[in-house]
This record gives C-alpha cells, sequence and structure tokens, in this order.
C-alpha cells in the first residue's frame, strides 16, 4: 500500500519548527522527491505545491520590506517638512505613508496564511530515508541481514501455543483482562507476573549495566510531546486520548524520554546522551484482528524497556549498529533464535531514517515474531524538538536521534513460553533464574 499523507493537523505550539527545513527543499528538490518515493510517497506535486507557496511567501515579504523601508523614508520627510512649515506637503505624505501602512497590513496577512499553507504541508512530510534503505512496499520485502538459529527448538507434534501454556500454566488470564477492561489487556498471575517483573529488571540491569541512564518517566504525555517525536501527525489514531485533558497515553517511552531534551541546547562534549526506562505502553492497535494478534502477540497494553540515544551528527549510524548489537546480545543471552531486519521503505515509520527490526523465532506457532524496532531519525526528530548541541563558540546545530526497544515483553514472552516447553514444564533461561526465584514453570 502506498504511504499516504496524514490529515490536516491543527498546529501545536512548536509547529513553526517545520521538519524537512523549506531551505533543503528548495535547493535539492529532485532529491527529496526520490527518496520519499522510497516510503511509497509520490511527493512530486506536494513538493512542488510548498516550492511554488515558499516562493509567493518570499515574494509578499519582499513586497512588504520594500513598502517598510518606504514607510520609514516617508516619516523622516513628514517630520523634516513639518519642521520647515510645509502642513500641506506633510498631510499629502502622512496619507500617502496611511495608504503604505494598509497595503502592508495585506500582506502581511497574506505571508502569515502562505506560512501556515507550507507548515501544514511540512507537518505531514515524513522523514527522508536514508540512501541505505531497500525499496519496497510492505514487510514482505524487508531485508534480512542477520540469521541465528542457534537455539532454535525441536519441538514435539504435541507442543502448544503461548495461550495454551499460560491457560495450563496459570500464567495470564485473558478472559479476565477482557472482563476488566477489554480484548488486548491481559491479566498476569502468579509465576507469570514474576516473570514479567523478572524480564523487565533484567533489560534494566543490562541497559544500566551498558551506559545508560535509567529514568521513570510519565505515561501521558501533552501533544507538544507527541509532535516532538512524530507521533503526532502521523500515529494520533493509534493512540489513546484522554481527551478531558487533551493528554496521550504513550505509545513507547521513547516519546517522554526523548522530550526530556526538548528546547534543549547540549555541550559536544556532553555527547552521546543515553537513557534508558522501563514504562508500560499502549497503543490502540486499530483494525488488527485474526489469529496473528491471538495472545500476547498484539496487544492494546504491554510492558517494555527502551534506549534512547542523543548523539553528535557524525556519530549516529555507527550507534545505530551499537544499538543493533546491544538489542542482538540480549536475545543471546535470553537463548532465542532470532534474526535482525533492514525494513524496506514501505514498512518504515514516519519518522525513521533507517529502521532495523528484530524477531524472535516462536516454535509452536511456526512464524517470526517482531520484538525490537532500533531506528535511526537523524535529525528530523531534533528539529521538532528544537533539540541541539554546540561545539565550542559555534552556532548551535541539530543533533541526531535514535532509539530502540530492548525489550518490548509480550512477544519474548510468548517465544519463551514455546520454545523451552517440555515434559518438566517450562524451562526459564540460566540468565532470568536470579530474577525470577524458579528454574521452571510448573
Amino acid at each position: 500500500m502506498d504511504m499516504q499523507l496524514p490529515s490536516q493537523m491543527p498546529y501545536f505550539c512548536l509547529a513553526k519548527q517545520i521538519m524537512i527545513p523549506i531551505a533543503y527543499i528548495r535547493e535539492h528538490r529532485d532529491d527529496v522527491v526520490s527518496r520519499l518515493a522510497v516510503k511509497n510517497l509520490d511527493a512530486s506535486s506536494v513538493v512542488d505545491e510548498v516550492l511554488a507557496a515558499d516562493a509567493e511567501k518570499r515574494r509578499v515579504q519582499t513586497e512588504s520590506e520594500a513598502l517598510l523601508a518606504e514607510q520609514n523614508t516617508l516619516a523622516k520627510q513628514i517630520g523634516e517638512l513639518f519642521k520647515a512649515g510645509k502642513k500641506a506637503e506633510a498631510d499629502d505624505l502622512k496619507n500617502r505613508s496611511a495608504a503604505i501602512k494598509e497595503t502592508a497590513r495585506t500582506l502581511e496577512e497574506q505571508q502569515a496564511e502562505l506560512e501556515g499553507k507550507i507548515q501544514d504541508i511540512l507537518l505531514r512530510l515524513p522523514n527522508l530515508p536514508s540512501p541505505q534503505v531497500p525499496h519496497g512496499k510492505t514487510a514482505d520485502d524487508n531485508e534480512v541481514v542477520f540469521l541465528d538459529e542457534t537455539h532454535k527448538p525441536e519441538l514435539s507434534g504435541d507442543a502448544l501455543p503461548h495461550w495454551d501454556l499460560a491457560a495450563k500454566y496459570d500464567l495470564i488470564d485473558f478472559e479476565l483482562g477482557n472482563k476488566l477492561t477489554g480484548a488486548g489487556f491481559p491479566v498476569y498471575k502468579g509465576q507469570g507476573a514474576k516473570l514479567q517483573r523478572a524480564l523487565i529488571n533484567f533489560f534494566l540491569d543490562q541497559a544500566t549495566h551498558a551506559g545508560y541512564y535509567e529514568v521513570q518517566p510519565p505515561i501521558l504525555v501533552n501533544a507538544d510531546s507527541g509532535f516532538g517525536t512524530g507521533q503526532l501527525p502521523d500515529k494520533e489514531g493509534q493512540m489513546y486520548h484522554v481527551t478531558g485533558d487533551d493528554l496521550y497515553l504513550i505509545p513507547t517511552a521513547e516519546v517522554p524520554v526523548t522530550n526530556i531534551f526538548r528546547d534543549t541546547i547540549l555541550k559536544s562534549d556532553e555527547l552521546p546522551v543515553r537513557y534508558t526506562a522501563y514504562t508500560p505502553c499502549f497503543r490502540r492497535e486499530a483494525g488488527s484482528y485474526g489469529a496473528h494478534v491471538r495472545g500476547l502477540n498484539r496487544l492494546h497494553q504491554f510492558d517494555k524497556v527502551e534506549i534512547v540515544q542523543v548523539v553528535h551528527p557524525d556519530t549516529s549510524y555507527a550507534v545505530l549498529e551499537e544499538m543493533r548489537n546491544y538489542v542482538v546480545g540480549l536475545l543471546k543471552m535470553l537463548e532465542l533464535p532470532f534474526r535482525t531486519l533492514k525494513l524496506c521503505g514501505g514498512d518504515m515509520s514516519f519518522a525513521s531514517a533507517l529502521t532495523y527490526d528484530m524477531e524472535v523465532w516462536s516454535g509452536a506457532q511456526q512464524r517470526w515474531l517482531e520484538v525490537s524496532s532500533v531506528s535511526n531519525f537523524e535529525n528530523f526528530q531534533a528539529n521538532r524538538l528544537r533539540l541541539r548541541y554546540r561545539e565550542g563558540n559555534n552556532k548551535p546545530a541539530l543533533a541526531h536521534t535514535l532509539n530502540g526497544s530492548a525489550l518490548a515483553l509480550p512477544r519474548i514472552v510468548a517465544a519463551m513460553l514455546e520454545n523451552n516447553q517440555g515434559p518438566d514444564g517450562i524451562r526459564i533461561p540460566p540468565v532470568l533464574v536470579p530474577y525470577t526465584g524458579f528454574t521452571h514453570i510448573r
């Protein structure tokens, strides 16, 4: 499916900081169009529309500035004529000045209208994909860049999917969650609840050991925060909106954590900034149905540990590989078979320049489940956030931002339950035993 522009949005207070700078579009029109085509967006007419509006705005601005200069000149002349006692001539110039002022006011209104039109278009244009991004329209076109099947299980023919295992061992109650809230809001019980807590603490300990600074952010954010990281205006239909307070339940800790640095100028020697956070996450997942969303495969509320970095632009792609390898290390410690995908243009998010997905093998379902996305947003989010860094006495420049799931719990749990089932129960990976206090689920 070809990418569609998000619908027109009201402006948030941050909206004057445009996403793809108009100067870049003006100077690299064909490059912008061709790169957005990788995200399956035919942007030629949209780009031409915004460039035409920009040209008209600059023409109006030039005319307005000329009128202002003329008005300043007339003010001086009027003053000199009054001093010379030439009131009639001064009055003529005053009338002319008043007419210029009225014309200037009209031009100012035209300029504001054109600026609004430009902003509305630019707010709805996604980030430009990296040249590394594969062409493609759907997840089927993603590129497998690494495969590790070391721990791929050989299960018996009567192996159970995780939702049946959850019922057998009384780990997760999907029906109770449906009673309390609705579908997609499970209740974890007994060893299932302890396993959740164990994974969260394990992931946080690993992140802090790797040098990430732990924070515990709010799980409700305002519209400016959603705008800053690119969830708005792209994903408003997928977010839970608390209408009475105009707040949003976060879809990921990326949103509040990255917004910590909104309107911030960092010193270059403070980079990289590395934060981690555990939060529950909330996603409406509107339109999701079918066998592939059963059990833990797709939830409206789930737990996740996130890692976020703010870095110098020169290092962001090296940091992306570092973050990818970090997530891979977690999967290896959990003894899960996995593969790494480089997402094609049609499967990328609105804000991403390049994304890797990590998927684990679900033995009983016989399918790959996504458990992590690691993305480089280059300066797209930083531009929306006004997140900059300064080197010495130089003018502040936009930083680059990255984030990754490290890790999302539901499908990790699904794969662990399915892959480790046996006659003695479900084996717990050794690295988790100090956190769970038990070696098997029985």
